[in-house]
């Protein structure tokens, strides 16, 4: 479990946040004193990212990010545990189709845009009528490089993940001044969901990364921690690409 600091008197709802990106997000969320409810599908993972993170102060609430249910729930279970839901971190995402996006199944496509836009879309919502809409706060996207450009064989959630930034763009226009709106766009991260993109050529995938290495969850962790502080106040509407450099090398022959 990680040392606590004292309370910093504001909560977060991060979602897909049992490991990965989500869970370096809530870990940069809790280093900082917030007390932060996160999601997940696997309801033993979650017990144990909550026991990691300090159960005094994160709650683990299990279901699928799509479930309007599930969205309900989490809300709910923030507002009653905590009073408030400062922060809402859109992490939950799928990518369950690897190949041309000519022959990705429609069905299959139709998975991918549920979790990985409608849901934060209905998260949104929820979270802005819960609390947001009469106290403010900030939202944060995790989008990714692959909505900002052409992505071989993921297409189909390079194309969700441009949709999500746009969404990002609806959202901080509609409630701004109250709630600030951002997204952030990764790179290859080191997780479990992104392990087809490098295992077992980690040190080939890296040599692309003018910094020399893939991400890490703290990498997008503290970007979260950023968008979420006072410090980006005067930022919404965004996309802060943690890339690693990979988009310098962008036309080079």
């Amino acid at each position: 479990m990680i040392e606590l600091p004292a309370l910093s008197g504001k909560a977060a709802l991060v979602t897909g946040a049992s490991r990965g990106i989500g869970y370096g997000v809530a870990e940069a969320l809790v280093a900082r004193g917030d007390r932060v409810v996160i999601t997940g599908r696997n309801e033993d993972a979650l017990k144990e990212a909550v026991e990691r993170l300090g159960a005094d102060r994160v709650i683990g609430v299990a279901g699928k990010a799509h479930d309007l249910a599930h969205q309900t729930e989490a809300v709910e279970r923030a507002m009653e545990a905590f009073g408030r839901v400062d922060f809402l971190v859109n992490n939950a995402g799928t990518n369950p189709v690897f190949g041309p996006i000519a022959d990705v199944d429609l069905d299959v496509a139709r998975k991918v845009f549920e979790t990985n836009v409608i849901s934060a879309l209905g998260f949104a919502q929820k979270t802005w009528h819960a609390w947001q809409r009469e106290n403010g706060g900030a939202i944060v996207n995790i989008a990714s490089v692959a909505g900002l450009a052409p992505s071989p064989f993921i297409g189909a959630y390079g194309v969700s993940k441009a949709a999500m930034i746009n969404l990002t763009q609806q959202l901080a226009h509609e409630f701004a001044p109250k709630v600030r709106v951002n997204a952030i766009a990764p790179a290859v991260v080191k997780t479990k969901f992104a392990e087809a993109l490098y295992e077992g050529r980690e040190a080939e995938a890296a040599a692309a990364y003018p910094l020399g290495r893939l991400g890490v969850p703290s990498d997008i962790g503290g970007a979260a921690a950023f968008l979420t502080s006072e410090q980006s106040d005067w930022v919404t509407g965004q996309t802060l690409v943690v890339d690693g450099g990979i988009f310098l090398n962008a036309g080079v022959g």
